[in-house]
Parts: structure tokens; C-alpha cells; sequence
């Protein structure tokens, strides 16, 4: 794809999804990993249909998750529209991992051979956006006087390379776990088993250039990455359940 062609695509695909809501509701939702849509021009990446429906090219339920707690906690929300296979919102602009090659077992033919402009191009069309989208927000929310805490919403696959993950949800943090602390305390309490709840599980929260660090780690801001287990959210009906359960445990903290 030119470079004309790749400007053409975005005026016809909005990298970027946003909620309304007060600025001085105490909390911004995001959600990277919200679709595992493809602007025009890139086909499918050259992948088969039925992949980019698996949790490589999205965050499974995240969308649904995401729309139901800005609901529920009267918040602003931005999301990404675009699947991670295009570019990954998540990971900083010189991150190796930006434009991924070859993820869990696929390789992705559209991405194998990708020159340093056409990465280029993807950042300026769709990360960039996303990101600035993100921390307009943020700074909306500062000038009105109330500071926000920023909780990243993403999901997690339930197995991955033949491991059976035990958590029903994760709460991620880098070096501020002010927030991860008492979310983890807060589901505790709401009754769900130690085993079930993964402490910086399934993986660290810690990841240099990626959006909780330069939305909210950057400002000094309260904040927490929470990861839902995929099979729990992926329909509708189960993520509201999941988006209300959150609700409650989150509420009172964020008062």
C-alpha cells in the first residue's frame, strides 16, 4: 500500500472509539485491544478469517467490558477500533513488538515482510490517534479539576500453550500499585477465591512505553491494568455480568 492509499484508508476507518462522560468522574477507561478490525487496503493481513477472531487479534469480550463499566461508573471511555495485528496500541513506538510477525503459533503474512515507512505509516494512522486520543482525555479531565485514575480494561485467552490459567481476572501494575492494591483487596471481598485472582497475573503490568506509562505512570496518576479471562466475557450478556461485578468493586474505591 502508497502512501495515498494509506491516507485514503483512514479517512474511511476512525482508529479511535470514544464514550462521553463527565470530566470530573475520578476515573478514564481504556481499552487497547477493543476490536480486531482492519482498515481498507489491508485485506485481512493475509490471514485466514477464522484467526482474527482468536484473542491475537483482539482482546476478547474487552469491547463489551469496557462499555458496560463506563456505564455503570458514569465515565469517559477511549478504545482502539483496530485489531492489534496492524499495530499494537500497547506498546511503545519503538517497541520490536509494535507490528507483530508472527504471534502464538500464526504467522502473519502481511507483517512479514514490513518496511520501516510502512510502520511508519501505521503509527501516524492509527497508534498515534489512539494515543492522542488517550491523553487529550486525561488532560481534559486535569483541567477540570479532578485528577483521574486510568484503568486499562484488556482480557486475557483462558489457555495459553497448553497451560490452563486459573485466574478468573488479573489486576496488573508497574512500581504505583496504590490502586492494584486495593482492587485486589476489593475482589477478595467480593468472593472470589485467592487462586482465582492473579496479583500482577498473567503477566507483569510493567512494560516501558506502553499506554498506562505514558497516560498515567508519566502523570503521576493512580492506575491499574485489569485483565478479565476471555471465556468468561465472550458473549454480550457475560461481560455485562462481569462489567457489574467490576462496577462493584470498583466504585467505592474510586469515591
Amino acid at each position: 500500500m502508497d502512501i495515498a492509499a494509506a491516507d485514503f484508508a483512514v479517512e474511511d476507518f476512525e482508529p479511535v472509539e470514544r464514550v462521553a462522560g463527565p470530566l470530573g468522574a475520578g476515573v478514564l477507561l481504556l481499552c487497547d485491544h477493543a476490536r480486531n478490525a482492519l482498515p481498507p487496503g489491508y485485506g485481512t493481513l493475509g490471514l485466514a478469517t477464522e484467526t482474527l477472531e482468536r484473542h491475537i487479534a483482539y482482546d476478547i469480550g474487552a469491547r463489551w467490558l469496557t462499555l458496560r463499566l463506563a456505564a455503570r461508573l458514569t465515565a469517559p471511555a477511549v478504545l482502539s477500533t483496530f485489531s492489534r495485528l496492524l499495530i499494537d496500541p500497547n506498546r511503545g513506538a519503538d517497541d520490536p513488538t509494535l507490528v507483530m510477525r508472527y504471534s502464538d503459533g500464526a504467522i502473519v503474512p502481511g507483517n512479514a515482510r514490513v518496511e520501516a515507512a510502512e510502520i511508519d505509516r501505521r503509527t501516524r494512522l492509527y497508534w498515534r490517534p489512539y494515543r492522542d486520543a488517550a491523553e487529550a482525555m486525561t488532560e481534559a479531565m486535569l483541567a477540570a479539576g479532578r485528577a483521574p485514575a486510568i484503568l486499562s480494561i484488556h482480557t486475557f485467552t483462558d489457555d495459553w500453550r497448553g497451560f490452563r490459567r486459573p485466574w478468573k481476572v488479573g489486576v496488573l501494575y508497574d512500581d504505583d500499585d496504590r490502586l492494584a492494591r486495593a482492587v485486589l483487596r476489593a475482589l477478595s471481598e467480593e468472593g472470589l477465591a485467592p487462586e482465582e485472582i492473579g496479583d500482577n497475573e498473567p503477566y507483569a503490568g510493567g512494560l516501558k512505553g506502553d499506554t498506562i506509562d505514558a497516560v498515567a505512570t508519566s502523570r503521576g496518576l493512580l492506575n491499574a491494568l485489569i485483565e478479565v479471562r476471555q471465556d468468561l466475557v465472550a458473549t454480550p450478556a457475560a461481560a455485562q455480568v462481569w462489567g457489574d461485578r467490576l462496577a462493584r468493586v470498583l466504585a467505592p474505591l474510586l469515591d
